[in-house]
């Protein structure tokens, strides 16, 4: 896409939904962004095959997401002799995922989010539509769920997570973002129970704001509905999504009128808010302002969705004896649990990696995909590569993580493939939560592995914008589309 249509498309947006910018203005805001204007250098220039490589093998990447469409364009633009499969069932796997969040807050609907992956996947590429079911990395082969057997040199998985639903007693079903969820809806999308991790569910999300609405503005006296946010002991994609429907939740109360007929809580696995100590302290100003009331170390594990009522475990360490010998107390762990009462709960749901891969000889004890978190190789197969969601690397759990990890794959793989000693390229952990705070607001959230912010805007990160949120809302997904995917930036 030419320079021209990517800065209409965006104007486009920001009119179609109340925001009329000028040409202009449009790229005033698009230049304090280092990464939208990358999109718009890389669109407007030429592609250069200067870097192309003579190397060759049959590549197969297993997943046909953001990750794996945006590796298996740029490895041919980096190769002169692509030989490059891609193993993707689903027809609209490209689908923004990160405009679930907006859904549920009534800016996006689902048809919004939705594109057909034949539109963008490379043309040079063999595309089987069937699902991977194992893999036998001992003789390079990918079994299909048909029983055919696919041979490769080199493998990128890149298959994405499961939302198991099911390891929450009182719910069922095991899923992905997009495709079937009947399962999961006879428990979730009604009773007060919501999630916005899949794309009906977030549908279903915003529905529920609207009930609460309606049900808060009925209420006599000093009576209260009771919104329960939850997080999960595993880790998740998209990490602040537990946290932002929450913020949309309240704006969209608030905006009701009828913020003081509700209490909001939330209760997460972890031990503090945010693993970065600026966003932590700036969530927990954030959280005060808005009087949500929060409990760490404590994780949602039954749920009653006829009564209402959810049951939590929370965990703590106490001190017990004292070894003479070690000169320290013992520390020992106690566990309890509660219930609570609830009007709206939002559920979200224990992930892995599915367990085609999590489960076979390519998978980890937690069903994860083993990779080295700077090389993005496999830590037993140096012909395999990992990346997205379903790799077991640190902080890599967002489209952001996976806009950097593709051109660190690469740069790896093709190092292998020219049989050099050293890989070159090191992912850093970067990883962005754009945190939407309220309808019209995001603090940008950008940090890496050194534990600090790594801001790419010249601006406070820690601080709630409007400017973010034109970015988050009317830029980001341009950026996904039509830079990453392309193999671009």
């Amino acid at each position: 896409m030419s320079q021209d249509k990517i800065i209409n498309e965006v104007l486009d947006e920001l009119e179609k939904n109340g925001h009329k910018l000028s040409r202009r203005e449009a790229m005033k805001l698009i230049a304090i962004s280092p990464l939208a204007a990358g999109v718009l250098s890389n669109a407007a220039a030429p592609v250069s095959a200067q870097a192309a490589s003579s190397a060759t093998g049959r590549i197969v990447i297993v997943g046909g997401g953001l990750s794996g469409v945006a590796t298996a364009a740029k490895l041919c633009k980096r190769l002169r002799s692509p030989d490059i499969t891609v193993i993707e069932p689903n027809p609209i796997s490209v689908s923004y995922q990160a405009g679930q969040t907006l859904i549920a807050a009534g800016v996006y609907k689902k048809e919004d989010i939705i594109y057909q992956t034949s539109d963008f996947m490379p043309k040079e590429v063999n595309w089987i539509q069937k699902a991977a079911k194992n893999f036998d990395p001992e003789n390079n082969k990918v079994i299909l769920e048909d029983g055919t057997e696919v041979g490769y040199d080199y493998l990128v998985v890149a298959m994405g997570v499961t939302l198991n639903y099911g390891a929450i007693k009182g719910l069922e079903g095991e899923i992905t973002t997009l495709g079937n969820c009947d399962e999961v809806r006879k428990k979730v999308g009604k009773n007060g129970v919501y999630s916005l991790y899949f794309a009906e569910g977030s549908v279903d999300t915003y529905d529920g704001i609207q009930e609460i609405i309606k049900k808060a503005k009925n209420l006599k006296g000093n009576e209260k509905l009771q919104l329960i946010f939850t997080d999960s002991p595993t880790a998740v994609k998209c990490g602040g999504a537990p946290k932002k429907v929450m913020y949309i939740a309240n704006d969209l109360i608030k905006k009701a009128g009828v913020r003081d007929k509700v209490e909001i809580l939330f209760y997460t696995n972890s031990d503090k808010l945010f693993g970065v100590p600026e966003y932590a302290k700036a969530i927990e100003e954030q959280f005060s302002k808005r009087d949500f009331k929060w409990e760490f170390k404590t994780r949602l594990v039954a749920v009653d969705t006829q009564n209402q009522v959810a049951t939590f475990e929370k965990t703590w360490v106490e001190k017990g004896e004292w070894d003479k010998d070690l000169e320290e107390y013992e520390m020992i762990t106690k566990k309890e649990t509660f219930e609570k009462k609830f009007d709206f709960l939002h559920v979200v749901p224990p992930q892995k990696a599915p367990d085609a891969v999590g489960k076979s000889p390519l998978g980890s004890p937690a069903s994860w995909v083993p990779a080295n978190k700077e090389t993005l190789q496999h830590t037993a197969y140096p012909n395999v590569f990992a990346i997205g969601d379903c790799a077991a690397v640190p902080l890599g759990k967002t489209g952001g993580s996976s806009r950097k990890q593709y051109h660190v794959l690469v740069d790896n793989l093709i190092a292998v493939m020219e049989k050099k000693d050293k890989l070159p390229a090191k992912y850093d952990g970067y990883t962005v939560c754009p945190f939407i705070t309220s309808i019209g607001t995001v603090m940008f959230a950008e940090f890496d592995w050194s534990g600090k912010p790594a801001p790419s805007f010249p601006l406070d990160p820690t601080k709630e914008r409007w400017s973010m949120w034109l970015l988050k809302v009317y830029m980001m997904k341009p950026i996904i589309f039509h830079g990453m995917l392309p193999g671009r930036i």
